[in-house]
């Protein structure tokens, strides 16, 4: 039996300049250069994502307002608007996992050209709807036909290894950083052209349709993004005949077949895609709450916010996240460890949520003033923390696999249930948050006790990850 507290002292960080990772070097081995073309079309397309789905968030309450499926009430936005954000997520994940075992069949590019040409036609298609029901088809198509995300997470595991994948997983929430700037900002400036830039988009068409451009934005992004996996991404799956030499794909990750369901959910495999489910749940909760409580007026628990600011707000914190993962990450990692700090951003989103009511009460005695844009920006700087649990989750799950050809039926099926869970969500939060308003709920403050009476309940599952990466424990015990 192994002594528990050797765990403790297992070094996880190098002093080297990837401070993620054990320093390989003093163990013997070499570390493996990365495939820079690949890793970097990987990176784009997983941009993709955050674009698509964050540039709504702007304007997204005020198209249904428009729409006039609340019938004037605005306490009532919160229950549609997270139907139009979690539909895309339960249709997403009845395909996920499909995607992801097709792939190993047919290999990883078509799957990946599929789901771009998806968000393609969706995100067309949800700028020139007119109705309620016509949104909510566009959100379906996009999820049917994505399966993108377990498939390019189980890609970055095949073209990396135990030397190098740290400086990968440091790669993923910064590549959503960038996206969660880019989307909110395209959604909030370019939604309404024909007010904001009469002289280009002054004619009947952009006016009749108000919200096509930033979806437009969104979708020439994802048609480059095919070009690039049709022009450039190398297979990984290939077993009718030898890699080429020179290529760079891994050996070991061809050939060999798929393990069984049962050899793939091993208990470290299970538990690390429990710690990330819990923390995805608190994070796309607060992602569907933060542009309702924005746009929500100020009399009614909000800040009365336009979309234009909107997307100036989330562009802001895309833009923090991005300078924190980019920056901060890895001294962050090397000082506090991978367990510290992913148990640390789960324990964020209390004063996250607790904070929303704490804005509110400023303006409703002072307005926007700059005590509650100050309160704003704080909120913000926390999140930046919270998202570094993402790259923890992931070094985790990816760790936790035993099998290189399981990498992508993993991360597979970790994308469904975490699709699952972003489609509970949005409804819940916006949903509890509309209820909160018309009933005055626990004094105004419902939503927010039950959300962070769910992070505390997220701390003990989190806790039983170890010290390390589980290939890190394995190979020390």
């Amino acid at each position: 039996m192994t002594d528990s507290r050797a765990d403790e002292e297992i070094p996880l960080i190098s002093l080297t300049d990837d401070p993620t990772v054990i320093d390989h070097e003093e163990l013997g081995e070499v570390i493996t250069p990365l495939p820079k073309l690949q890793i970097g079309i990987l990176l784009l397309v997983q941009l993709a994502e955050p674009i698509c789905s964050q540039c709504i968030y702007p304007f997204i309450n005020q198209l249904i307002s428009e729409l006039g499926v609340t019938g004037g009430d605005e306490k009532k936005l919160g229950y549609y608007a997270g139907i139009i954000e979690s539909v895309f997520f339960f249709a997403e994940a009845s395909c996920t996992l499909f995607w992801s075992f097709f792939s190993e069949r047919i290999g990883r590019k078509p799957v990946l050209m599929t789901g771009m040409a998806g968000l393609v036609i969706s995100m067309t298609s949800f700028g020139l709807s007119k109705t309620f029901a016509g949104l909510v088809v566009s959100r379906c198509v996009a999820g049917l036909l994505n399966g993108n995300m377990g498939v390019v997470k189980g890609m970055m595991g095949e073209l990396t290894d135990s030397t190098n994948r740290a400086q990968v997983s440091g790669l993923v929430p910064l590549v959503w950083a960038i996206g969660v700037t880019i989307g909110p900002f395209a959604g909030g400036s370019l939604s309404r052209p024909h007010k904001k830039f009469p002289t280009v988009f002054g004619n009947w068409f952009w006016e009749e349709y108000p919200y096509l451009l930033p979806c437009l934005f969104s979708a020439v992004f994802c048609a480059f993004c095919f070009i690039l996996i049709w022009a450039f991404l190398k297979e990984t799956v290939n077993k009718h005949r030898p890699p080429k030499d020179g290529g760079e794909v891994h050996p070991d990750h061809l050939y060999k077949s798929v393990p069984p369901l049962r050899a793939i959910l091993t208990e470290p495999v299970v538990l690390s895609i429990a710690s990330y489910l819990w923390i995805a749940f608190l994070d796309i909760a607060l992602r569907a709450l933060q542009p309702l409580f924005f746009i929500t007026p100020i009399r009614l628990g909000g800040l009365s916010m336009s979309p234009a600011t909107i997307g100036l707000c989330l562009g802001i914190f895309g833009l923090l996240d991005g300078i924190a993962q980019g920056l901060l990450f890895a001294r962050v990692i090397r000082r506090v460890g991978l367990k510290r700090l992913f148990l640390t951003s789960m324990f964020c989103f209390i004063p996250m949520f607790a904070l929303f009511p704490v804005v509110n009460h400023f303006a409703r005695e002072w307005g926007r003033s700059p005590v509650v844009w100050s309160l704003v920006v704080f909120q913000l700087m926390i999140n930046c923390v919270t998202e570094m649990g993402f790259a923890c989750a992931f070094l985790y799950i990816t760790s936790a696999v035993e099998s290189p050809r399981a990498l992508a039926s993993v991360h597979g099926i970790a994308q469904t249930a975490a699709s699952l869970i972003r489609a509970v969500g949005p409804a819940m939060s916006t949903s509890l948050f509309a209820y909160t308003l018309q009933h005055d709920w626990l004094g105004g403050l419902g939503v927010y006790i039950v959300l962070i009476a769910a992070s505390l309940c997220g701390l003990p599952l989190a806790y039983k990850l170890p010290v390390n990466a589980w290939e890190y424990k394995r190979r020390n015990t």
